[in-house]
């Protein structure tokens, strides 16, 4: 899919270095499902943000600094989830008991990938 040729409703959220602002960033993802009529797979995308913003403030955002979260809405009825961290090193898979974020997100959604941004990265999946 091509992001810039599809029109989308947008939606996003800037949040602070801060555990609490998951269940935040879940219930903001909830509503936003909710005025945009989407009700398959809900569960799975609200997963998916728990664990890519957990991610993000475990290993991407740091002291002082936040995470973004950007939800797209496009015409052919995918969801894009996007989080958006200013710290350094390039998320992935990597089999150790702990950190097993990205697997959940890999399986859950039809596709996922992080993409390089100055500074930090973006980590998304999409559902269609």
């Amino acid at each position: 899919m091509n992001p810039t040729i599809q029109a989308a409703l947008v939606r996003e959220r800037l949040y602070l270095r801060s555990p609490r602002t998951v269940a935040a960033a879940r219930q903001f993802t909830r509503d936003t499902l909710r005025a945009w009529g989407v009700h398959e797979r809900r569960e799975d995308m609200l997963l998916c943000v728990s664990e890519l913003a957990t991610n993000a403030l475990r290993y991407g955002v740091p002291s002082g600094r936040g995470y973004l979260l950007r939800l797209f809405g496009f015409e052919d009825t995918t969801i894009r989830i996007e989080v958006h961290d200013s710290g350094p090193g390039f998320s992935r898979i990597t089999g150790k008991p702990h950190g097993q974020g990205l697997t959940l997100v890999a399986a859950l959604a039809d596709e996922w990938g992080v993409l390089p941004r100055a500074p930090g990265k973006v980590v998304w999946c999409e559902f269609r």
